[in-house]
C-alpha cells in the first residue's frame, strides 16, 4: 500500500493508467494484498488521490478511477462506508460528465454502495445534494439513479418523503431534459406506493391536472 500511496500521485496519464491497472489486480488478489485492511492511513491517502482521479478532465483516467473505486468497494464492503462522504460528491460531478460510459460507470458505482457499503437510505441522504447542482446533466443523473434505486430495491428501505419535495422542485426545472427525468422519477415513486404520493403532491401545491 506504501508503493500505491506514492504512485496514484502521479500527474502523467500513462502511469495512472499503468499504476491503475496494477492496483486492480493487487486488490483482486486477497494473498498478495493483507495490508489493504491493515495499513489505514496508506488507505485514507490512496482513497483521496483516486477521488481526483474520477474528477480528472482526461475521461480514460476517471473511468479507471471508477474501476478501481468499485474494487475498493468490493474488498472493504462496510468498512468503505466513512468515505463514502467524499467520494459521492465525485459520483455527483460525474453524473454530469458529457460522455455517456462516464455517467453509466458513476451511477453504477452510487448503487454498488448500497449493496456493499451502507443501506440505500443512508447514501440517499448525502445523494440528495445532486438534485440541486449546478450542472443539469447531474441533475437528471440523479433522478435516474433514484428510478434505478427504486427497480432494484422498491420503495421499503426508503423515506421517499424526504425525496419527493425535490423532485417536485424539479418539475419545474430550467432544462426539460430535468423536468422529464423527475416526471420518470415521481411515476416510478407510484408504481411503488400508489396514490399516497398523488395526495402527498396534491399537498405540494401540483395541480391536480398535472
Amino acid at each position: 500500500m506504501d508503493y500505491f500511496c506514492d504512485q496514484v500521485q502521479q500527474k502523467d496519464v500513462g502511469r495512472r493508467m499503468q499504476v491503475g491497472q496494477e492496483l486492480l489486480e493487487y486488490l483482486g488478489d486477497p494473498a498478495r494484498s493483507p495490508d489493504v485492511e491493515q495499513d489505514q492511513q496508506s488507505l485514507d491517502k490512496v482513497i483521496d488521490e483516486l477521488t481526483a482521479w474520477v474528477n480528472s478532465s482526461n475521461f480514460k483516467v476517471a473511468l479507471l478511477g471508477l474501476d478501481v473505486l468499485g474494487a475498493f468497494v468490493d474488498r472493504l464492503s462496510g468498512r468503505f462506508k466513512s468515505y463514502i462522504g467524499t467520494v459521492l460528491l465525485a459520483l455527483i460531478d460525474r453524473m454530469g460528465d458529457a460522455k455517456d460510459q462516464v455517467r453509466e460507470q458513476a451511477q453504477n458505482l452510487i448503487l454498488k454502495l448500497m449493496e456493499k457499503a451502507a443501506p440505500p437510505m443512508y447514501i440517499w441522504e448525502r445523494l440528495a445534494v445532486g438534485f440541486k447542482h449546478k450542472n443539469y446533466r447531474s441533475r437528471e443523473g440523479v433522478c435516474l439513479c433514484l428510478i434505478a434505486t427504486l427497480n432494484i430495491y422498491g420503495a421499503q428501505p426508503l423515506i421517499l418523503s424526504k425525496l419527493v419535495p425535490h423532485l417536485c422542485t424539479a418539475f419545474g426545472d430550467s432544462n426539460s431534459q430535468v423536468r422529464d427525468a423527475a416526471i420518470l422519477a415521481i411515476v416510478e415513486v407510484y408504481r411503488h406506493v400508489g396514490e399516497k404520493v398523488r395526495i402527498d403532491l396534491t399537498k405540494r401545491g401540483i395541480p391536480p391536472g398535472r
